[in-house]
This record gives C-alpha cells, structure tokens and sequence, in this order.
C-alpha cells in the first residue's frame, strides 16, 4: 500500500464562511465543494478539507489519508485491533473508504478512488 495524500480534516459551523476565510487569508481555491464538505488547494496540490457533518458517516474524521489500496489498508487496521467507526463503503461520489479511530481518540478516513 502506497499512501498517495494526506488532507487534515476541519469541522466548520459554517461551509460558506470558512471557504471564504481560508480562500481570502490563505490565498487557497476550491477544487470541489459538495455543500457538506469542501476541498481547498493551491497550485502545488497541498489541500485542507472543511466540512460540517459528513454525509455517510456517523462521526466527522481528523485526517483523510488516501492510498492507492484501500482494501490492503482496511486489512490492515482490522489485523491491528483498531476500531472501524466507518465501514468500508463505496461512496456515491466516488471514493471507496472506512473510518478508524486511533489510541488518542482521533479519527482517519482511510480512502481510494473508486475505479470503475
């Protein structure tokens, strides 16, 4: 398992507020925005993800990473106790993931791309 990107993950009252704060003091842009979650970037591919309640799962994460074998890594947390807090889903928008809470209580979205 490669891991491709690591996005910190903020949970915000306000979608359209924190766009607009990160874009303006942060100089970032929005490279996709699904009204509940939005995935800010500059130019070099460094990202932040803000959302409000995520839409599938019953907590929001503290961290997306993503790798290129999401299978080998639910495999993988499962073999070392962790809890799954999100199962593996394929999503409608098109990202295969689980969630995993760490020993600090912190949660990961674990993540691939669904390919077709």
């Amino acid at each position: 398992m490669i891991i491709e990107r690591i996005v910190p993950d903020l949970t915000v009252a306000d979608l359209p507020e924190a766009i607009r704060e990160h874009t303006e003091i942060l100089g970032l842009e929005v490279v996709m925005d699904h009204g509940w979650i939005a995935t800010l970037a500059d130019g070099a591919g460094r990202q932040l993800n803000l959302m409000t309640a995520d839409a599938t799962a019953e907590v929001n994460p503290d961290v997306s990473v993503f790798v290129d074998d999401v299978r080998a890594a639910h495999e993988a947390a499962v073999s070392a106790g962790a809890e799954i807090v999100h199962p593996l889903t394929s999503e409608p928008w098109g990202v295969t993931r689980f969630f995993y809470r760490d020993s600090s209580g912190r949660v990961v979205n674990v993540g691939s791309h669904t390919r077709p």
